[in-house]
Formats: structure tokens, sequence, C-alpha cells
């Protein structure tokens, strides 16, 4: 029986027929793939204690840094063989490769000057994070096949972020870690778990989820709240549009629970990128919602929300602002000495064990990294943004313009908080960022106007 009697396009099965240069996959019945294994690395991340490794290694042992490992090598052996991975033009390739070369120049940098041992072990482990940073992106910009499965991506996100806020919400409301009952067999807690953090003084306290901070955390709520909203609004079954939307209102929840002035101001930021593509209707909705988040907030924990607004009117004399402006010196007194590579990657260090946390990450790379580390690091923010903004302009369809616009909150957020605390230092963020710099340059690929995006799957041919 020929192909086309039972329905099959020639593109199916045989991709090259699109035409020279142009995207395509051989399809083939298959549930191990790369959105199956990005929906893992999500659910390890977010549902797991920041601080849970696998057994003698490092921080960068976490089980889902190790599968995002695993799809850096999958993704370069892809590479190797045409055949084997979506190919085409990719500008998030170059941006990235852009990045890592910064990096490891930096790193080259770092040995040249000759490190200590602590100083050495440091470096080695920022480019193990950074392989598994590059893991992620590379693999969700050019392995996901098709909107829907990375749909299916955003929903695994989505559910993992509405259960993380859930964990973060028991913690603030009973003062009880929940996440202490999330250790897995097998695995060890490293430095311990997060724990609570005083905070204000009328006896509030910051709660961290599963994260490993509490800034992390609100940031991580804020920077998923736009695509909550997106799956609430757009998925094909209406339990995973109203379980999507529950998910929204516990994030936004959750968000102040951490007593954060970051997470508040990434909130703000990412919601008003969001509100000119929404309609009238849509937005007045939104208030409705907002109104019934903020009632929420004061009934499960009361008096955060005026230790948050005593937060932003003494900023003047606030202790952690001021720790900030005094590490102004020492970033000059570094910069100085090393401008254009800096000391080599995380070799900033306070004493053997700990890292120094200047609480800003663009200072901190300027000092690491130099002027080209910078210069690097806004890159890839700024092709993320221009991809998801050029996939905006190509889109037909309402869904996939509002995907694109959560991808620009996404990268709004991180530039704006990595002023405000070492983003990149903590993984669940940094690998957040990481799928979503990969989904910006999917979506790219995507609307590229000579790709025929192809969503079924040859299920065997007789």
């Amino acid at each position: 029986m020929t192909a086309t009697a039972v329905g099959y396009h020639p593109v199916d099965l045989e991709p090259s027929l699109l035409a020279d240069g142009t995207y395509g996959i051989r399809r083939h019945r298959s549930r191990l793939d790369v959105s199956t294994l990005l929906g893992l690395t999500i659910v390890l991340l977010y549902v797991l204690p920041g601080t849970l490794i696998v057994p003698n290694l490092t921080y960068a042992g976490r089980p889902a840094l190790l599968v995002a490992l695993l799809l850096f090598a999958w993704w370069c052996l892809a590479r190797l063989n045409p055949t084997l991975l979506l190919m085409g033009p990719q500008p998030i390739r170059w941006v990235l490769c852009v990045y890592l070369v910064a990096n490891l120049l930096s790193y080259l940098a770092g040995l040249l000057r000759g490190l200590p041992t602590q100083e050495a072990n440091a470096q080695d482990f920022a480019m193990l994070q950074l392989f598994e940073f590059l893991g992620v992106a590379l693999i969700a910009a050019d392995g996901i096949r098709n909107w829907d499965r990375l749909n299916r991506v955003l929903r695994v996100a989505v559910w993992c972020t509405g259960f993380m806020a859930i964990v973060g919400i028991i913690q603030a409301v009973f003062k009880y870690d929940v996440s202490a009952h999330l250790v897995v067999p097998g695995l060890e807690v490293k430095g311990g778990l997060a724990g609570f953090g005083q905070r204000g003084d009328e006896g509030q306290f910051r709660v961290a989820g599963t994260t490993v901070h509490y800034i992390e955390y609100s940031a991580v709520m804020a920077m998923m709240v736009p695509f909550a909203i997106h799956v609430a609004r757009f998925a094909p079954k209406r339990w995973h549009r109203w379980s999507a939307a529950a998910c929204a209102m516990l994030a936004a929840v959750a968000n102040p629970m951490s007593i954060s002035r970051t997470g508040i101001v990434a909130l703000g930021l990412a919601l008003i990128v969001m509100v000119p593509i929404w309609s009238w209707r849509l937005r007045y909705t939104f208030m409705f919602l907002a109104a019934g988040a903020v009632m929420a907030i004061m009934f499960l924990k009361p008096g955060v929300l005026g230790t948050l607004k005593a937060m932003f009117l003494n900023v003047g004399v606030d202790p952690s602002i001021e720790g900030r402006t005094n590490d102004y010196e020492l970033v000059g007194h570094f910069f100085d000495q090393r401008p254009w590579l800096g000391r080599g990657p995380r070799t900033l260090l306070a004493d053997p064990v700990r890292d120094t946390i200047l609480d800003n990450q663009w200072l901190y790379t300027l000092v690491t990294g130099g002027v080209v580390g910078v210069a690097a690091l806004l890159a890839v923010h700024v092709v993320s943004v221009a991809l998801a903004v050029i996939a905006l302009r190509r889109a037909t369809r309402e869904e996939d313009r509002h995907l694109c616009v959560a991808l620009v909150s996404a990268q709004v957020v991180a530039v704006v908080v990595g002023g405000t605390f070492d983003s990149l230092y903590y993984t669940t963020f940094a690998i957040s960022l990481a799928l979503f710099v990969g989904l910006s340059g999917a979506v790219w690929r995507f609307t590229h106007p000579t790709r025929i995006v192809r969503t079924s799957t040859v299920r065997g041919i007789d």
C-alpha cells in the first residue's frame, strides 16, 4: 500500500521534499522525545528541593541538572548527524556559542593568572553549570518538534509551578516546611534546606518553597505567571484551562510570601508586558482576579502586605540596600584589575567554601567575566527578545502571539532581577531562564516563512 493511499503526506516520510535549507524532521512513533525529557527536567527542578543532590556530588548534581547535562550531550551528538535533529538556521545557536566562548575565554584568563584550589574548583563548577544551561536552551530551540509538543512542555511547567506555590503557601501559613518530606531516598540534602528567614519587625518570616533562596522563589513565581495565564486561555481541554488558572492564582498569591521586593517588581513587570496584547475584557477580568489574590494574601498571611509596603517606603534606610551599595567599591577594585575577561567564572570568593554574594548578577558577571562576559549575557537576552518579537509579527494565531509576548516578559524579568540578586547562581531560576531562551528560538523556527509544520505522527506504514 502506498503512503498516499493511507493519507500520509510525503513530507512526513522525507523532509527533504520540503525544499533545500528548510526545517524538517523524520516522523516516527516516539514517546521519549525532547519534550518528554524537558518535562522531566522541569518536574525534577520544581518538585524536588533545590539542595537535594546525588550523593558525593556538588550542587551541580541535582537530578534535574544531570538530565540537563545529558540533554547537552544529546544535542552535541545529534549535531554530528543532520538526520537526527531539526536543521536550518537558528540564531539561538549563534548567540549561545558567543556566550560559551566568552565564558571559555574568562575561564582561560582565570587559569593564566593562577588560581588557588578553591577558586579553581569554583570555576570548574561554573563551567559545568554552563553546559547544563546550554543543554536545556539548545535542545528546546532545536529539538521541540511542533506547537503541540511545545504546549505540552508549558503545561508541565505550569502545573509544577502550582505545586511549588502550594508548598510555599503551606510554609508561610503554617510555618511548616513541607519540602522536608520531598527528600527522595537515595539522594542527600547538601547544606540543609532553605528553611525560614526572619523579615520585618512584626514576626514575619520568608519562605522559599522548593528553591534554595527566598528571592529565587519569588522571581520564579513571577516569571511563570504569564505562562500560567497563557495555558489558562488557550489549552485545548477544559480541565487544563481551569487547572492552569488555579496555578496562576496560586503563583500570584505565593509570590509575596517570600517577602521580597524583587518578586513584587518582577511580577509587576511581567504583567505590564502582557497587558498590551490583552483585550479590555481580559484586563477587567484580571483586575478582579488581582483583587481576589490580594484578599487571599491578607487572609492567609496577615501582615505580609504591610511588611512589603514598609520595605518599599524605607528603601533609603534598608540594610540590604546599603549592603548592595557597599559592594560597589569592591567591584570597582576587581574590575580595574581585569576589565575585559574578569577573574574567571565564579572565582570571587569570600572564604574557602562560600561564594561572595553581590546580590547583583550583572556586577558579579562584570567582576568574573569582564566586559566581554556582560556583553555576551546581555546578547542572550536581547536575541531571545528579538526572536520572540519576530515570531510575534509572523504569527497568525492569537494563541501563538500571546505565547511570544509571554516569552518577552520572561526575558524582561530576567534582566531586571539580575540587578537585585545573583540570579544565575541559583539553578532553579537559571534553568527556567534557559528553557525560555530555547523556547524563543523554537517559536522563531515554527513561524519561519519557509517552514511547513507537520504535527501528525506516522504510526506505521503498511
